[in-house]
């Protein structure tokens, strides 16, 4: 293939994985590489030896986008604009990961949480498509909320942290949590490894009428309605590890029903069914979708 200057570096950083991608402007991947998540400088060392191979067969990318594991400061008026903050992840706290990148790729860069750039991704092509002001829930090893309204996230002087916010207990639940801040909040009760801690099986291994699902069903639940009530969304998209039980979308769907018992809903949340919903990308991963948008509208902002 020719060498072209119309490519863009897009980067999914995770806990645990990196996906490292160069993509044509229409969404192709040229080359794509996924690394595991250690120290800072193991990685780094990593992400730069890809991008260096990548320049001898394409040339060097244009801009660059990151969809990246939070908590980030995301306040562009912050001396700590583009760091990694309070992340229990070993060596990452206080890192400035989008300095790093952009030092070492030597190009604009752009930086949103993880669940932000996938909720972009929904947005064209996917499950929001049409929509201008909606939601995007992940849950998995945590539980991150993305927020787009007009084709932009929300972001202010941080993003969301909803997973974060404290919710009405299930009936009869004496769970403690295991949120290292909060113990029972959001993502203390109901991502997967508060999961595998209360019921000692992770979810994947739970049995489809295991009582496990209708009490995680209530606290997703719980979450949609606090979005609601607050953000008024046209659309919540729920994906994450924790949702490849798809039988857990009509569970969520009861409790949201039983929850808000038909107080105060509008035309979008009043059907369950099409309110909240699943993703409908997967390959390439929604995350580096939406880092590639995010290095399309650095070009756009110049």
């Amino acid at each position: 293939m020719s060498k072209s200057n119309k490519i863009y570096a897009a980067i999914e950083a995770g806990g645990t994985k990196i996906l490292c991608a160069l993509m044509a402007a229409d969404g192709r991947i040229l080359a794509q590489t996924r690394i595991a998540t250690r120290g800072p400088e193991e990685t780094l060392a990593d992400i730069d030896a890809f991008y260096a191979a990548q320049a001898e067969a394409f040339g060097h990318p244009r801009a660059a986008g990151i969809a990246s594991f939070g908590p980030i400061d995301l306040d562009r008026t912050s001396p700590a604009y583009g760091r990694l903050t309070t992340t229990p992840k070993q060596g990452w706290a206080d890192f400035d990961l989008l300095g790093a990148i952009q030092t070492m790729l030597a190009v604009p860069t752009a930086i949103d949480t993880d669940v932000n750039c996938a909720a972009l991704a929904e947005g064209p092509a996917g499950a929001a498509k049409g929509l201008s002001r909606y939601c995007y829930m992940t849950v998995g090893t945590g539980i991150g909320v993305g927020v787009v309204e007009g084709g932009k996230t929300s972001q202010g002087t941080g993003h969301p942290e909803v997973g974060h916010v404290r919710l009405l207990r299930a009936h009869g639940d004496d769970f403690q949590g295991i949120c290292p801040y909060h113990g029972d909040c959001a993502e203390g009760m109901a991502s997967g490894p508060a999961m595998k801690a209360r019921w000692q099986k992770s979810a994947e291994d739970l049995e489809i009428d295991h009582p496990a699902w209708e009490i995680e069903a209530h606290y997703i639940a719980a979450i949609c309605v606090n979005l609601t009530y607050s953000l008024r969304p046209e659309r919540i998209i729920i994906g994450g590890g924790v949702l490849e039980r798809s039988t857990l979308y009509n569970r969520i769907r009861v409790h949201f029903e039983e929850l808000t018992r038909g107080y105060a809903l509008d035309q979008f949340s009043r059907n369950a069914d099409s309110y909240i919903v699943r993703p409908q990308l997967a390959d390439p991963s929604p995350g580096l979708v939406g880092a590639l948008q995010l290095a399309h509208a650095i070009e756009h902002d110049e």
